[in-house]
């Protein structure tokens, strides 16, 4: 019962749970931008460049002797692979860039100025210091 009810509080710690919730999230998220660059930024950048497919660029370095089948270097997805991680940082430093600009700390208060009694209190302090 003790390892159950110790269970329990872990789980249901603030911390755990909003990590599980940025773990679903960013999973989501990575999904949002890589469809972000595979589908709609990579095939511009292809057209513009000759109609290259990035995941189809291969080099071919020969054929295995075994099988008969040639050995590819797949450089082509490496090469979307670097475009989703260069895009997602940049999304996510954009995105980190307006939420910091959004919680600018507040300017310091004015330092509230003693009540009135006080005042007049020191004024007459000071006059009779004068004297």
């Amino acid at each position: 019962m003790k390892i159950t009810s110790e269970f329990k509080e872990f789980a249901m710690k603030g911390n755990v749970v909003d990590m599980a919730v940025g773990v679903i999230i960013g999973t989501a998220f990575g999904k949002i931008i890589s469809s972000l660059v595979a589908n709609v930024i990579t095939p511009p950048i292809g057209m513009a460049i000759g109609g290259v497919r990035f995941t189809e660029l291969v080099c071919q370095l020969g054929i295995n002797a075994e099988t008969g089948e040639p050995v590819v270097l797949r450089y082509g997805l490496f090469l979307q692979a670097l475009f989703d991680f260069l895009i997602i940082a940049l999304v996510l430093f954009m995105a980190i860039r307006m939420l910091n600009k959004l919680k600018k700390p507040a300017a310091p208060a004015a330092p509230a100025s003693p009540p009135r009694q006080e005042v007049l209190l020191q004024e007459i302090r000071d006059l009779l210091a004068n004297r």
